[in-house]
């Protein structure tokens, strides 16, 4: 199934290097593929992975792993961010 891979910020170096200045990447992924496994091959430092949605909606650290993802999901994923 495909869904829509996208990293903000500073993740955006984990992406392919043609991908980078759009951040974000179509990508195949097997049914019923949790959050945690699309991740897992991009080498993502799980400390950076500060806040996850799905389709807009908010996924908890803790449903990480099991939270599936259906065809045409859209995983989005941005790194903490300080401000001031």
């Amino acid at each position: 199934m495909q869904i829509t891979f996208k990293l903000y910020a500073s993740l955006g170096e984990y992406l392919p290097a043609d991908r980078r200045q759009g951040n974000e990447m179509k990508l195949e992924v097997a049914d019923g593929a949790s959050i945690a496994q699309v991740i897992e091959p991009f080498n993502l430092p799980m400390k950076l992975v500060h806040l996850v949605l799905v389709n807009g909606h908010f996924v908890p650290p803790e449903q990480r792993a099991s939270r599936t993802l259906a065809e045409g999901d859209v995983l989005a994923i941005w790194p903490p961010i300080a401000g001031g």
